[in-house]
């Protein structure tokens, strides 16, 4: 079910990218906080490989629920924190 939004994986992904500090190593050149994490620290996180990663931080990303942004050779995802909040009051208000 990988196409599912709602999947364990992704909401630890979701969880893990609230403090990135504290769940990931930290970063040569980036801040996690103000950056966000690269698809490399969250497979190794996960314990599965890259694309996986990726595939699941596509997904969030095609939500919404997550933004990318390319530094260099790599793309490092945060929250979006507004798009959250949205999502949470449809749920609420019984979507």
């Amino acid at each position: 079910m990988l196409r599912t939004p709602v999947h364990g994986t992704r909401l630890d992904i979701l969880e893990w990218l609230k403090d990135p500090a504290a769940h990931f190593a930290p970063q040569r050149r980036v801040d996690p906080v103000e950056h966000g994490v690269h698809a490399g620290l969250v497979a190794a996180k996960l314990g599965v490989p890259r694309r996986v990663a990726r595939t699941h931080l596509g997904l969030l990303t095609g939500l919404g629920l997550l933004r990318a942004r390319r530094i260099r050779r790599r793309t490092y995802y945060r929250r979006d924190e507004v798009r959250i909040a949205e999502v949470a009051r449809m749920f609420e208000k019984g979507w």
